[in-house]
């Protein structure tokens, strides 16, 4: 028994230890910190720049065939959050995403990646815009690897099924939470 133990704790440090080397950063946000002007909304009442941040990450587990990322707000008053990015099909070779990636047409995204509309009901990336009053909302911004080469999600498909899709092949995830309220 005592054996089985040991293997068995052996086996969970090595998956913390690979998990725990996976990171993703941002040049232009840091962890925990308050989103700035480029990354608010443009529209709904706020008047930001709409500017994707840069992100790099490192560290990825072995096996990993593909990324996917996404920002998500779970604080949004809707009952199911508000999904502000999601890109899939990020290539193995990528360890970064450059700034203002998240425009429509994605020109700046490593090729091959997918963008899957958001709640704003586009693609691309949609920034902070929480309601007026609010407490401040957190970010998450999530880089998955991914044991699947491809998603093979619809140009229609939703955030919910990209989502469904990345859960299903997922190897590791890395993320930072980043905030801002008005």
């Amino acid at each position: 028994m005592k054996k089985i133990v040991a293997l068995i704790t052996a086996g969970l440090a090595a998956t913390t230890a690979s998990a725990a080397e996976f990171t993703l950063k941002s040049a232009d946000i840091a962890p925990n910190a308050t989103l700035t002007q480029e990354q608010i909304f443009n529209g709904f009442g706020c008047s930001g720049k709409n500017i994707s941040p840069a992100l790099s990450w490192s560290g990825a587990p072995a096996g990993t065939q593909s990324y996917a990322l996404t920002v998500y707000d779970p604080d949004a008053p809707t009952g199911s959050g508000w999904w502000h990015w999601v890109v899939v099909n990020i290539p193995a070779s990528a360890n970064s995403i450059a700034k203002g990636a998240g425009t429509v047409e994605g020109k700046l995204l490593p090729a091959g990646s997918q963008q899957v509309r958001t709640d704003f009901g586009a693609l691309g990336f949609g920034g902070a815009c929480p309601p007026a009053g609010d407490k401040p909302h957190r970010y998450i911004f999530t880089l998955y690897a991914l044991k699947a080469a491809h998603l093979d999600v619809p140009a229609d498909g939703t955030a919910a099924l990209a989502g469904f899709m990345i859960h299903g092949n997922m190897l590791a995830k890395t993320s930072f939470t980043a905030h801002f309220g008005r």
